[in-house]
């Protein structure tokens, strides 16, 4: 889905309040701990997380599922691993309705996939 709005909190006010916006919001905390020194903002009309030059993740909402965008997931160490549960393409985690975030790799690999880009790795496709 698309969301018309100019900054991240306009995009959060333009969610439903139901488990989409709940795991969204679950997502966020958890780039947020991980990035503390990320910039939220709004790409591709959704948020997005980086600094001036580059974003790093791209966070939306979609009909059945939450979408967390990375680039190349295998470019992380043990992503296979960390993001086992999950539906997942080549850069795209798909939360669904039924995982449990607190207790999947989710936070470890956006923990792991940060301290690559920090490093200068290359998450891009």
């Amino acid at each position: 889905m698309q969301y018309q709005a100019e900054t991240p909190s306009e995009y959060i006010e333009q969610l439903e309040s139901d488990w989409r916006k709940d795991k969204l919001e679950q997502v966020r905390k958890l780039i947020k701990k991980q990035g503390p020194h990320l910039n939220e903002g709004i790409e591709y009309k959704m948020l997005s997380y980086g600094n001036s030059e580059k974003n790093i993740f791209h966070l939306n909402a979609q009909r059945a599922y939450v979408s967390l965008y990375v680039g190349n997931i295998d470019k992380v160490e043990n992503a296979q691993e960390l993001l086992k549960g999950f539906d997942r393409g080549k850069g795209c985690i798909r939360i669904k309705k039924k995982v449990n975030i607190s207790e999947s790799g989710l936070e470890e690999f956006i923990k792991q996939t940060v301290a690559l880009w920090e490093k200068g790795g290359n998450t891009d496709c």
